[in-house]
């Protein structure tokens, strides 16, 4: 529970960062806590904590919100670099 929702605060902290740099550190460590949220659902599915329609339902939810922060580091980090060389 605690890693899915620091997901969120990450992202809240993100969005008030000082700097281009601060954002995209805070948006990493939210990517982090996502992964660490994905392995707890497989870790509850394993042990059947969860369903299959649960988990299925869960860990998709999850491996979007991972895309999207992927996505969001992957653009921060060229808009950087493309800032780095003006």
């Amino acid at each position: 529970m605690r890693c899915g929702t620091s997901i969120g605060a990450n992202v809240r902290e993100a969005l008030q960062a000082q700097s281009k740099r601060d954002f995209l550190s805070k948006i990493n460590i939210a990517l982090k806590e996502a992964n660490e949220s994905l392995y707890w659902i497989e870790l509850f599915h394993a042990t059947g904590y969860i369903d299959n329609t649960q988990n299925e339902s869960i860990a998709n939810d999850c491996k979007e919100v991972i895309s999207l922060l992927i996505s969001i580091v992957k653009t921060t980090k060229r808009n950087l670099d493309n800032d780095d060389e003006k």
